[in-house]
């Protein structure tokens, strides 16, 4: 089997991987963490988090007869933001082009077939299934879980996808990983929700990636200006990681950023109807979100940083049919009116 894990370790970098790790496939040793979070509720509207608690911490509930826990990791840091970029709005660096679910299931299909012709049957998932891969990644030694529950890799940083195979091939496992962040709170001070509560805990009803991603409904009002001019996502706790001094540029052109989005102004994406919505973000990860829930997060932006030359794009927007969009335009309007005098 070790010949075997060397193969399987070849394979991945073949494929792009950035680092593969093996864990044994028994339960999840932060289980009582996790439960402890559901049961506070802090998931917000993801119920799907408080469903197959099992499932989430078991890895043999998912795969019978698991023996080990393939972890993988996908580099996909593109250095600082493009310099086209002209609207003075951040997105999320993982949202900068194409959704990574696309690239990395077929890659992990690949290796699936790979295994499958070694004797193996695998469950595989890229943040698309039942597991806490952060906690199976720690045990694998590939990184450890840092301060704002983030996974953090001594080579890439926190710049990373996580992807794993639950099979029933006896790979020999890795040692687990030291954590390294000692007395840093960089990534506690750099939230500008305070949605990290205390080490390694998150409430996720106060995460800006929450509230602009998963939410669909109104951004709550207390929260707005903390958005600053966050249209998608938040990085900030993850660009506050010293172990990022390490992390160098992922050679994955999907992940390169898409100059057709940055090159576009903040109030233009207020025009964008349904088609063009759709047409403007096809493969991106923002076209989960739908158009009124990502005009919102685009007002709410315009609210913080919007001048007057914004004002009659969002006095549009103010009519438009959708509540979600209109009821945040007319928000924003008054900020910038107040802030203009």
């Amino acid at each position: 089997m070790s010949d075997l894990k060397e193969l399987l370790i070849a394979k991945t970098r073949e494929l792009g991987f950035a680092d593969c790790r093996i864990a044994p496939a028994k339960p999840a040793a932060r289980r009582e963490i996790f439960e402890q979070w559901v049961a506070e509720g802090k998931y917000g509207d993801m119920a799907w988090m408080a469903k197959n608690l099992d499932r989430r911490t078991d890895p043999c509930i998912v795969q019978p007869g698991a023996k080990t826990v393939i972890v993988l990791a996908m580099n996909y840091y593109q250095g600082q933001a493009p310099a086209t970029a002209a609207g003075g709005y951040r997105i999320a660096r993982y949202a900068w082009n194409e959704d990574y679910h696309d690239l990395i299931q077929k890659k992990l299909k690949e290796l699936d077939a790979f295994l499958i012709s070694h004797g193996g049957t695998q469950r595989y998932y890229v943040d698309t299934g039942p597991v806490l891969e952060r906690d199976f990644a720690s045990e694998a030694g590939l990184g450890w879980g840092g301060k704002s529950t983030m996974q953090i890799h001594r080579e890439l940083g926190t710049w990373f996808f996580l992807a794993e195979l639950i099979s029933t091939l006896d790979f020999p496992v890795d040692t687990p990983a030291k954590d390294l962040c000692g007395k840093c709170t960089r990534c506690i001070d750099a939230c500008p929700t305070q949605a990290i509560t205390a080490p390694r805990r998150m409430d996720a009803r106060r995460c800006v990636s929450y509230l602009t991603i998963e939410s669909k409904g109104p951004i709550p009002p207390e929260f707005r200006r903390a958005l600053g001019d966050r249209i998608y996502g938040c990085d900030d706790c993850l660009k506050a990681c010293p172990w990022n001094k390490f992390a160098q540029v992922s050679h994955e052109a999907t992940f390169q950023a898409r100059e057709s989005v940055f090159n576009q102004k903040l109030r233009d994406f207020l025009s964008l109807d349904d088609d063009g919505f759709r047409a403007l973000f096809a493969k991106s990860p923002i076209k989960r979100i739908k158009r009124p829930a990502f005009l919102r997060n685009v007002c709410v932006a315009l609210g913080n940083v919007g001048t007057q030359a914004d004002v009659p794009a969002l006095e549009a927007a103010a009519q438009d049919e959708h509540p979600l969009i209109a009821e945040h335009a007319q928000w924003a309007l008054a900020e910038i009116r107040e802030r203009l005098g």
